[in-house]
């Protein structure tokens, strides 16, 4: 058996706090940047309210001019930060050599370089502070630069519902940053610098930002509307089966005044009316509402948990011929689920052809679950995987990379809503992070209940740091301090058991019991949403839990 490696814990986040009353822009740019920004900042007023703050690659050995530089094609004040800096609108500041930066409470915090062997990555680290400091209201911009840093900080920043820009490939002196931004799927403008300027000054003159605390954020709609929210939800129903009725309504109201900004309607019954003209606007709402945002290897302390503590117990109790079977709902483009195949791989070693494994990875889109069946991702998707895995686990294809075939046949990818669909049964692990942070409590009970039927007994949960199961201690306790594990509880589910009483007579022979226990299982759990039974006169046909 393979030895699990200490996973090296991640760099310390910034935390969130209280924003400021007006949007920050974040700008990431290497070579080709300086010339770019110059002339993004000649196209801004000196009145659009916005900050702006420049990442740019520089030589940590040298000092830099390129403040001085800047302010001579900027209308705007030009600053380079020194620690503690406090962020004001109408402002340029720009990172000084040798650091690299976070923001937090408005101000901008500079932090030692990466050392000698680290990837160097000042852009995306700025942009992921970003978002998690002004979440739906951060903007993020990629300016021209080679190699991929940025595309993460984006990801982040999309995650959180804001806005994010690169630079168009015809008008970068080079394309390889804002390349990587767009083949991630991430970006909402792919523009030159002076068209971007513009967008921004749209963007702050039609959605100015407003001070609120993460704590208790209110809708980013204006009250009145339930009305038109429940058409548009109506809409999404019919044209994707999906009912979004009891997800949390305030990303819901941030996701539709997302799509809004970007379309540039004003009002919520005109983008309804728009809906209604409009299925390929339908499918981008209904896509940034499901949130297709993930990594390889993310939030790294919850595998080296998994290496470490969780697999031995999960392996040690199978015998021959008894395979592990694990369930990833919520996989989106599938780096959640090949991350688990790999380290399983890594820790069965030798022994992995004597033991089956199993991952059932689903997700409500169709069109995330294809790309997570290819299995194709971008160089800049396997920032944060281990060198010795990317060698043994991927293969270069058409630019990018493939997940080697020995992992992917490990994994089973389909489509599922996992608020009406029946659960899997018997799996071992699951892993559904940030799922359940999206749905009221009325859907978080039905989901947590699934988890609980799903799982054999003592079968481990994983689910999202800021996720918490505190409200089902009969049906999951935590098994290690932070949280992000926890254990099934015997018993049967906290809801109250029913039973379907079928007809009297027996099931028609037409019927194959494979296909029955099919549709009993759909019955079941579209109505009560737990475990039950089918019977006739004489036996059990079918039961769980």
């Amino acid at each position: 058996m393979a030895t699990p490696k200490k996973r090296p814990r991640p760099r310390s986040e910034l935390r969130p706090s209280r924003r400021v009353s007006f949007r920050i822009v974040g700008i990431g740019a290497s070579a080709g940047g300086f010339e770019a920004f110059g002339e993004m900042l000649n196209a801004l007023p000196i009145d659009s309210g916005m900050a702006f703050v420049l990442i740019q690659h520089l030589d940590p050995t040298h000092e830099s001019m390129l403040a001085p530089l800047l302010a001579r094609k900027s209308p705007l004040p030009v600053t380079q930060v020194t620690d503690g800096m406090a962020v004001e609108p109408n402002h340029v500041y720009v990172i000084p050599p040798n650091a690299k930066m976070g923001i937090q409470d408005g101000q901008l915090k500079l932090m030692t370089r990466a050392g000698a062997g680290e990837k160097n990555m000042p852009i995306d680290y700025f942009l992921q502070s970003l978002a998690a400091y002004c979440k739906d209201e951060a903007i993020g911009v990629i300016l021209s630069g080679t190699a991929t840093d940025g595309t993460f900080g984006l990801k982040a920043i999309k995650a959180e519902g804001g806005i994010c820009f690169a630079q168009d490939e015809a008008s970068a002196k080079y394309p390889g940053m804002p390349a990587s931004a767009i083949a991630a799927g991430c970006v909402d403008f792919a523009l030159p610098p002076r068209k971007i300027a513009a967008e921004l000054t749209r963007i702050a003159r039609q959605q100015p930002s407003s001070p609120r605390s993460d704590a208790a954020a209110p809708p980013a709609l204006p009250a009145g509307n339930d009305g038109h929210i429940r058409k548009l939800l109506l809409l999404l129903r019919n044209a994707t089966g999906a009912d979004f009725t009891h997800y949390k309504s305030s990303t819901i109201h941030r996701r539709i005044a997302r799509r809004m900004l970007l379309k540039k309607i004003g009002s919520i019954r005109e983008y309804v009316e728009f809906l209604r003209r409009d299925g390929a606007e339908l499918d981008a709402l209904y896509q940034d509402i499901l949130i297709h945002v993930t990594s390889f290897f993310r939030e790294p302390e919850a595998f080296e948990v998994l290496e470490l503590s969780i697999l031995p117990k999960l392996i040690e109790s199978k015998t021959a011929g008894n395979s592990l079977r694990v369930w990833v709902p919520g996989c989106s483009t599938g780096e959640e689920a090949y991350s688990i195949a790999i380290v399983l791989a890594e820790y069965l070693g030798q022994r992995r052809r004597k033991t089956q494994v199993q991952i059932f990875a689903t997700d409500l889109s169709e069109q995330v679950v294809d790309q997570a069946r290819a299995g194709i991702y971008a160089g800049s998707a396997l920032t944060d995987v281990r060198q010795e895995y990317r060698m043994r686990y991927f293969v270069e294809s058409n630019g990018g990379y493939r997940v080697a075939q020995s992992i992917r046949e490990m994994c089973t990818f389909a489509r599922q809503d996992l608020t009406q669909d029946p659960p899997f049964s018997r799996i071992d692990l699951i892993s559904c992070r940030n799922v359940l942070i999206n749905l009221e409590p009325v859907l978080q009970k039905k989901v947590a209940s699934a988890f609980h039927y799903a799982l054999n007994n003592n079968g481990f949960l994983l689910l999202g740091k800021r996720e918490t199961l505190k409200a089902f201690p009969d049906l999951f306790s935590p098994v290690e301090s932070n949280g992000t594990f926890y254990r099934k509880k015997g018993g049967t589910s906290h809801l109250r058991s029913r039973a379907i009483v079928a007809s009297q007579d027996p099931p028609k022979a037409a019927m194959p019991l494979a296909d029955l226990q099919r549709e009993a299982d759909r019955l079941v759990w579209s109505r009560y949403g737990h475990a039950g039974v089918i019977v006739d006169l004489s036996r059990i046909i079918s039961g769980g839990d």
